[in-house]
């Protein structure tokens, strides 16, 4: 198993980046996000690796972070959903906004990933709604991590405001984990904060 690979940045290519590292290139597939972040060629690079065997072929799938690895192998335990699958959804979603996305059920913004339909981002937010760290998420204390996965009243009260104004689920909860103190303040106080965030 490659864990990651350290070396020089040689070139990109459509879908994937060519690295080199102990006088080996290693063609490794990445999401657009992360190859758009790569630095340029001769410049050192830093890329986390999930190798996919199969019958035709050896793969190669990189992350800048290891949170994008973590949250790639997550993907591809749902049933229905490929590596390729996994990389156009972490293309169009960073690995954050899809845990809010997952925590939050806003299957419409997994659908937003190329290839990815309505039953399939049903599939993923119930194969992995337990399996999201909440508390990672929000970055906050046990209180707000409660609320944010949806047993605060007053917390979802200001989400479903969020969305009733026009926006998504997912973005709608993200404005209202960062509100620091979120667990002490009222549906209204959150909603006035949470527009400031937006």
């Amino acid at each position: 198993m490659i864990a990651f690979i350290s070396g020089e940045m040689e070139y990109r290519l459509k879908e994937s980046a060519v690295i080199s590292a102990g006088g080996i290139g290693y063609e490794v597939m990445m999401p657009q996000r992360d190859l758009d972040a790569l630095p340029e060629p001769g410049f050192e690079v830093k890329v986390y690796t999930h190798m996919n065997v199969r019958e035709d072929g050896v793969s190669l799938f990189g992350f800048l972070t290891r949170d994008g690895l973590q949250i790639f192998r997550q993907l591809i335990s749902v049933n229905g959903v490929g590596p390729k699958g996994a990389l156009a959804i972490l293309s169009v979603l960073d690995a954050d906004s899809l845990k809010f996305a997952i925590v939050s059920g806003d299957a419409k913004a997994i659908c937003k990933a190329q290839g990815i339909g309505a039953r399939s981002a049903q599939r993923i937010i119930l194969d992995l709604k337990d399996k999201v760290d909440i508390e990672d998420l929000t970055g906050s204390s046990p209180a707000a991590a409660s609320a944010a996965a949806g047993r605060g009243t007053d917390f979802e009260d200001a989400v479903e405001a969020l969305v009733s104004l026009g926006y998504g689920r997912s973005e709608a909860m993200r404005a209202v984990s960062k509100i620091p103190c979120a667990e002490t303040l009222d549906a209204e106080a959150l909603l006035k904060a949470a527009l400031k965030n937006l």
